[in-house]
């Protein structure tokens, strides 16, 4: 099972249009349309490895 906080912003995501899909390596890829945007480890192990994800999908138009 995913981490709370990663669980949470994949419901947003996908309220907000974007699509996403969990890969063969345990990562969840973030797609807007047919654009591969970035990814999210389904269990991240650094504090700011979700803060800088978070951040990247703002610049490509996530609003939390």
């Amino acid at each position: 099972m995913a981490h709370k906080e990663v669980r949470d912003l994949i419901r947003k995501l996908e309220r907000q249009g974007f699509t996403v899909k969990l890969a063969k390596s345990g990562h969840y890829k973030i797609y807007k349309g047919s654009q591969l945007l970035g990814t999210l480890p389904a269990t991240p192990s650094d504090a700011r490895s979700l803060k800088n994800a978070v951040a990247a999908l703002k610049r490509a138009g996530f609003r939390p």
